[in-house]
């Protein structure tokens, strides 16, 4: 069992639409502790930066000339934009990181690293800005599923 509790939780940190949100609690759930838990779901969410900047730097240009790819991207690229532009002209790349480190949908590794390279912020401070993001969302993740299930088996053992 152990083998496919890893296998998920990697499938469900790089996935885009659950990154950390999903890996780290679907991790601790099924008997994962948090110090094995946290560093394996940030580590493996972490190497999203690279390999997205990789597919956008090379199989994107060959992608672009498919209808439904250019549209697809163009409306993905277009909301990532909007999210971060704000907190970037603040912030600079640390306005990515403080993006990804909010672990809400539509935030996180793929998206910050997306709005960075539309942005046209450097590729050495993006990939630092999103790991940074992706320690601190862990964080934030682990700490918030372990308290809420000490909170839910407080309430249980009360009634």
């Amino acid at each position: 069992m152990r083998p496919l509790v890893f296998f998920w939780t990697a499938f469900l940190a790089f996935l885009p639409i659950s990154e950390l949100r999903g890996a780290i609690p679907f991790a601790l759930a099924n008997g994962v502790p948090w110090y094995i838990a946290y560093p394996y779901a940030v580590s493996l969410n972490a190497l999203v930066a690279p390999v997205c900047w990789l597919f956008l730097s090379t199989l994107h240009k060959l992608f672009l000339r498919m209808g439904w790819y250019e549209r697809f991207f163009n409306r993905f690229v277009e909301r990532a934009r909007r999210k971060l532009q704000a907190g970037v002209e603040k912030w600079g790349w640390l306005g990515i990181a403080v993006f990804v480190a909010i672990p809400l949908p539509i935030t996180g590794a793929w998206t910050g690293t997306l709005g960075a390279w539309v942005l046209g912020l450097p590729r050495r401070r993006t990939l630092l800005a999103v790991v940074l993001g992706v320690l601190c969302a862990g964080i934030v993740v682990t700490l918030v599923f372990s308290l809420g299930i000490r909170a839910f088996s407080f309430f249980i053992k009360q009634v």
